[in-house]
């Protein structure tokens, strides 16, 4: 297998993701920012307590490991790959292991009286990462774990650790609620933005065309037809060319909507009695985009095979409609790939493969394989994720 692409995108574009995740860093620099507040409060009021803990020598180390946890997962949470799901789970752990551990280091009499945990306020921030990271869910769960822990360190319900856990979950939900609209409304505005830069570029490059390419088309229209011989086909097919491509040049952005549509019935229309589709029995519905640039691609593929492949070459297009992703799967018997060629063409200016196929699937999230031996045909597997 040669893969274009050698990992499968997620179902979200990645460069999408990535910009999302880049307007985040103000929110984790104030969850680190009030962490290292809460283990200034923390380190000043056991400074100020600590001869009333049972046992205060352990007190000390509860503290040193907040801090020393402090310093390291802000550390990590610098950057998107310290701030894992495992990493914020790890985080919310630490917290509630805090807060758990209070029996251990504090007088039975001050924890029956409602004295706060030892950990006081520092637990909030893992509440805050987790709010961050995962939205409201995030932040539910997390202030739902800090509070089971508070519970089971007071040992009996009281009214101050009620007030507590409402604090706890007013935060968990305030803060979720609004780093999720957060995000929703930044990958918002980087696609209205992409789609913006899209039709700007689309039209700069519909003045060239306009310029250059469908004029030599209206020129071979008006004039091919004098030439005889294959003179008025070559007219047929430059009038053809000139309507698909104004067609294409002034569609606008907005008109190619996210409608589903059946990718198989865009298909269908390939079937021949040198193809033959091979597809599930329901409809594979699509974004219309998505559903017309992966028949694109798929038509360039059965293309290459009528023009290079040779004379007799069979064509196979199976559809494959999974839970996540759809899979169209291009095969024919015919020569195949010869070793380089691929990378040959591309270095002469000749990207029908990577332009009109591989261009295509990346471009909607998706990746591309091809698998060919010469002599024995090629395969071809086109892998589009159903976008959220």
């Amino acid at each position: 297998m040669r893969p274009f692409s050698d990992t499968r995108r997620s179902q979200c574009d990645p460069s999408i993701t990535e910009a999302v995740e880049a307007a985040t860093e103000p929110l984790w620099r104030a969850v680190a920012v009030f962490r290292f507040l809460a283990l200034v409060y923390v380190l000043v009021a056991y400074l100020l307590l600590n001869q009333y803990f049972a046992r205060p020598g352990w007190g000390w180390v509860v503290v040193g490991v907040m801090a020393a946890w402090t310093f390291l997962v802000s550390y990590l949470y610098r950057t998107p790959a310290g701030r894992r799901s495992t990493m914020v789970v790890t985080d919310i752990g630490v917290a509630c292991l805090a807060i758990a551990v209070t029996p251990l280091v504090d007088d039975p009499a001050r924890i029956a009286h409602g004295e706060p945990t030892l950990a006081l306020v520092w637990p909030v921030a893992a509440l805050l990462a987790a709010a961050v990271r995962w939205g409201l869910p995030g932040g539910l769960l997390a202030a739902v774990a800090t509070s089971a822990a508070s519970l089971t360190a007071r040992g009996e319900f009281a009214w101050t650790t009620a007030r507590n856990i409402v604090l706890l979950l007013v935060t968990g939900t305030v803060v979720g609620y609004a780093a999720g609209l957060f995000r929703r409304s930044q990958t918002a505005l980087v696609q209205a933005l992409r789609i913006q830069a899209a039709a700007g570029e689309r039209d700069r490059l519909a003045r060239s065309v306009h310029d250059g390419v469908l004029q030599v088309l209206a020129l071979v229209q008006r004039q091919a037809g004098d030439l005889g011989g294959v003179g008025p086909e070559l007219a047929r097919a430059a009038g053809e060319q000139e309507i698909a491509l104004r067609a294409l040049v002034s569609r606008p952005i907005a008109a190619l909507g996210t409608s589903q549509v059946d990718l198989v019935t865009l298909l269908s229309v390939l079937e021949s009695t040198s193809l033959t589709l091979a597809r599930p029995p329901d409809a594979v519905l699509l974004p219309e985009f998505v559903a017309r640039e992966l028949t694109a691609a798929v038509v360039a593929a059965a293309d290459n095979v009528t023009r290079h492949a040779g004379v007799g070459a069979h064509t196979w297009v199976l559809v494959e409609d999974e839970s996540d992703r759809v899979t169209v799967t291009v095969r024919d018997d015919g020569m195949g790939i010869a070793e380089g060629r691929l990378a040959e063409a591309a270095s002469l200016g000749r990207l029908g493969v990577g332009q009109s196929i591989v261009g295509r699937v990346r471009d909607l999230g998706g990746d591309v394989t091809v698998e060919s031996v010469e002599g024995q045909g090629t395969e071809i597997e086109f892998h589009v994720p159903r976008l959220a």
